[in-house]
Formats: structure tokens, sequence, C-alpha cells
């Protein structure tokens, strides 16, 4: 057919960047933001977040974003906004539905519509968000759940990436042997590049220990990096995260200028940063916190069930606090091991009741020196 009609129906390589799906999760943590509502109000931290996101979407014309809230009490998705089948669902992909979907914003020609829609999911759903934070949940911790943020970051990009995923190419030419011609047999899906930013303000995060580091694992395997913007506090347990993943973590001395530390520290993508210098952490605290008075520990007793990490031996009736099992503490009381004594070598004797090894007697098999 080519040398019929003259068309060249090659299919050229792509050889654009692959996209890039950035899950962003926001600390939201009322505790946290009211001490630095003087330096950073959670207002301003938001609007250079969009810009933030902005930038990502415009940098790819397939790139795609996914914003999740790690409250007080919930974890709660801001972008994209999850759509209940009926009103009275109460969960969807474990979050809470009570939000209903945001309006659509007007039509204005001064902004790029596609920003239009992000920036009023992401202020439509956070200020429902805040809205319906009660002093009972404020009460309950004052720490951040961002242990289940990560979960729904993981799990959504899992189904992104199987969406982006490349079509089995023996199965569709089996399908479409009758269409060998046809423009849809060179369709192949770009797979998709992932990563997740955390911005942090919280400091101790030694409750959700575990599956904060079931997080850390889960994206270690899949090659997810895990980003770090540290607002304010201090946990070894982010630096971990981001060590352990690969990821950028930065510590601002000034929280004022999130904007220009978000611009230049983390918009480059995975492919990206193979040609970039990016900031390191430096020394990395690979400490752990118990889980008995939340402090971090050099030498601790750990749980053989759960894993869980203590302070003290001293236990109420040597149960784990986190999985109830009974734990035989009389190892880690005892300084040293018990040393048996040695048992004594009997001395053999040989013929004429010399001792063989008595220093005063000749040896066996000894001669006497001659001197010629």
């Amino acid at each position: 057919m080519n040398a019929i009609d003259g068309t060249d129906r090659h299919v050229k390589a792509d050889d654009t960047p692959p996209p890039s799906l950035l899950a962003i999760v926001l600390d939201t943590n009322p505790h946290a933001w009211a001490h630095l509502s003087n330096t950073l109000p959670l207002s301003s931290a938001v609007a250079n977040l969009l810009v933030f996101i902005n930038a990502h979407l415009a940098s790819g014309n397939a790139n795609e974003v996914a914003v999740i809230a790690s409250h007080s009490h919930k974890a709660s998705w801001l972008y994209p906004t999850p759509k209940s089948a009926t009103p009275s669902s109460s969960s969807h992909n474990g979050t809470s539905n009570s939000s209903t979907n945001p309006p659509a914003p007007p039509e204005n020609p001064n902004k790029y519509r596609p920003f239009a829609l992000v920036e009023s999911a992401i202020l439509s759903n956070l200020s429902h968000l805040l809205t319906s934070t009660t002093e009972a949940h404020l009460a309950s911790t004052p720490t951040t759940l961002i242990g289940g943020a990560l979960s729904l970051a993981l799990s959504y990009i899992a189904k992104s990436t199987l969406l982006h995923s490349p079509l089995d190419t023996s199965l569709e030419a089996t399908a479409l042997s009758a269409l060998a011609d046809s423009e849809t047999t060179h369709a192949v899906r770009i797979p998709l590049t992932s990563r997740i930013l955390i911005i942090s303000v919280s400091g101790d995060l030694a409750n959700q220990y575990i599956p904060v580091m079931n997080s850390i694992f889960a994206a270690q395997r899949k090659r997810i990096p895990i980003d770090i913007l540290k607002l304010a506090g201090d946990t070894v347990l982010l630096q971990q995260a981001s060590d352990a993943t690969g990821g950028v973590y930065m510590k601002p001395e000034r929280p004022e200028g999130i904007l220009q530390y978000l611009m230049m520290g983390f918009l480059p993508d995975v492919t990206a940063r193979r040609s970039f210098v990016m900031p390191s952490a430096g020394g990395v605290d690979f400490r752990a916190a118990c889980f008995c008075h939340r402090k971090v520990v050099d030498v601790g007793y750990v749980c053989s069930v759960c894993l869980s990490i203590f302070c003290e031996p001293t236990l109420p009736d040597n149960t784990c606090l986190t999985c109830g099992s009974y734990l035989s503490l009389r190892t880690a009381q005892t300084p040293q091991p018990a040393l048996l004594p040695r048992k004594k070598k009997k001395k053999k004797r040989v013929a004429g009741g010399t001792d063989s090894t008595t220093p005063g007697g000749t040896p066996v098999g000894s001669g006497t020196p001659m001197h010629g």
C-alpha cells in the first residue's frame, strides 16, 4: 500500500519525556499550623502550593497531580474529588465522602482552564475539611495521620500506573490481525513516572511507626521517591523515608520562602533528576522512637511479634503495649550471659609413673643431644 498511494505509514518513536504523576501529601494539622501562623499561615502555604502545582502541570501536557490532606483525625482527598455513588455512602478509597463535588469555576479568560479546575477543587475540599473539624477531633490527638495519607497516595499511584502500563503487543496483534495496516495496531501507552511529596509541619510521629514504615517499604519496592519538605518540627522517620526511597529532604530555615524551595528543589521529576545535582539531607538519623514514651532511643527492646520498640524492659504484666503478646524478659534483664565453668583436662601418665606434662621430667620421645 505504501508503494501505491505514496503514504508513509511508519510510526515514529516518541522521544518526549514520560508523563509524571505528583502525589502531594499536605499536613493540615491545626495544632502545628497555629505555631506557624505568624511566620507562614496555612492560606499562604496553600497559595504557594497552587503555583507549584500549576508549574508541574505546565511542564508536560500529560502530567498529573493528586493532593491528599493529612489531618488530625483522618486523611482526606483534596484533588481529585472522590465521587460517591449515593449520598449515603460513607467512604471511598479510604476517605470520607461527606464533601460534594465542588462547583465548576466561572469562566475566566485570564486563567488556564485546567489550572482553574484544580484550584477550585483544592480550595473547596480544604475549606470543607477545616469547617467540619470539631474540638473533639482536635483534642483526640495533637499529631497528624501521615500513615493513612501515604497509603492513599500509594494506592492512587498503583491505579494510575496500571492505566498507563504498556499494552500486551502479542494479544493486540492477535485481536487485530485483520487490520494489520490500521493505525490502531501501533497504539502504545507510555509508562508513568511517579513520586510523592510530603509537606510536613508536625513533629512526633512515633505512634504511627508501623504504618509509615510499611508505606516506606512499599514505595521502596515500587521505586517511588518520597520527597520531604519539613517546614516545622523534626522527625527521624521522615528522614529515613527520604533516604530509603532516594528522595529529597529539605528543612528550610525560613519557611516563608516555601515557593522558592518547591520550585528549585522539588519541581524536577525522576527523569530530570538524572541530569541535576539534587540537595541532600546530609546526615540521616537512623535511630528509632520507642512506643511507650515516644522518644528517640539509641538502644531499645523490640517485640518479637509486632516489632514494636520500647526503651525499657519493664512492661506491665510483661505484655507488649501494641499487640498484647507475652514477652519473656529474662534475657533482657540479665546484663551478661552466665558462663559455665570449664572442665579440667585430665593428664595422661606414661609407663614408669612419669607424667608426660610434668615440667621436671624429660619429654617422652626426646633424646639427649650428643656432641661429637
